[in-house]
């Protein structure tokens, strides 16, 4: 009687433990449903704001490339390089193949340099077109102070060489600061046309003209601005309102100066 009462005991147990373990499973079961849909809505959120990033960076780059056209920097240039292609030798620092070779490499950097919907920080290309740009304005210094080295110590040289040679060192000079002003002006091209630019670097006479509340400049407009400058020795209708653009347009004055004054004016008595 007793073991059959301890069987009974026992059994049940049993029952109750294999009710338990139907629950567990039951519980774990509708828990791993819950966790599933739970992923498989936090993977279509991710996947929406995924796309909607895309869709907005994409819209972002569509905007850029309009408000700053990177091609009207590249094709000048490009047309500074092919114009350097025309000095002799003998004025340029190096080999003959390191200017338009620094040339090149800045038109590649502005290719890289440009907005693109996978990219959300420039800061590393604009980097990289900086100092590109520092050492083609350098290279195209040395150039001048050899140019003027042999103007004072080289012996007599013909004419027509020697005005191509001083107008291709200025236009090359107008480029490479207009790049710099556009790439100076409230942190690039990309910043500005992102908004999120700081103060800025140079006053545009439509910043302070009603009904152009929404206009913003673009390379064209720092093309001039560093013609107007190279050919005035002073700014014009665009000031510089910081130190470093105070100090980039009086770098510029001082190499056209040089240009202009020494050289052109040494050619053209040789002409006489």
């Amino acid at each position: 009687m007793k073991n059959r009462q301890r069987n009974t005991g026992r059994a049940g147990e049993a029952l109750h433990a294999a009710e338990r373990a139907g629950k567990g499973a039951l519980h774990g079961t509708e828990r791993a449903g819950k966790g599933t849909v739970h992923a498989a809505e936090r993977a279509g959120a991710e996947a929406v704001h995924a796309a909607e990033r895309a869709g907005a960076e994409a819209v972002h780059a569509a905007q850029v490339l309009r408000r700053e056209p990177f091609w009207q920097a590249q094709a000048a240039l490009l047309g500074a390089l092919i114009l350097y292609l025309t000095v002799p030798g003998k004025l340029i620092l190096g080999p003959t193949w390191l200017m338009p070779a620094l040339e090149l490499l800045l038109v590649v950097g502005l290719w890289l340099d440009r907005p693109r919907a996978s990219r959300v920080d420039a800061s590393r290309e604009r980097r990289i077109v900086l100092v590109l740009l520092v050492l083609v304005a350098c290279a195209n210094l040395a150039s001048l102070e050899l140019l003027v080295h042999y103007l004072l110590h080289g012996g007599k040289a013909g004419g027509r060489p020697l005005i191509i040679s001083s107008i291709v060192i200025w236009l090359t000079n107008v480029a490479v600061f207009a790049l710099w002003y556009w790439q100076l002006d409230r942190g690039g091209p990309d910043r500005r046309a992102r908004g999120l630019e700081g103060e800025p670097d140079f006053l545009f006479v439509q910043m302070s003209e009603e009904g152009f509340e929404s206009w913003a400049p673009a390379f064209l407009d720092y093309l001039y601005t560093s013609f107007t400058n190279a050919t005035a020795l002073s700014p014009t209708d665009t000031m510089p309102l910081t130190i470093r653009a105070k100090m980039s347009m009086m770098a510029q004055s001082i190499i056209s100066l040089i240009t202009i004054v020494l050289v052109a004016a040494r050619a053209v008595n040789i002409l006489s």
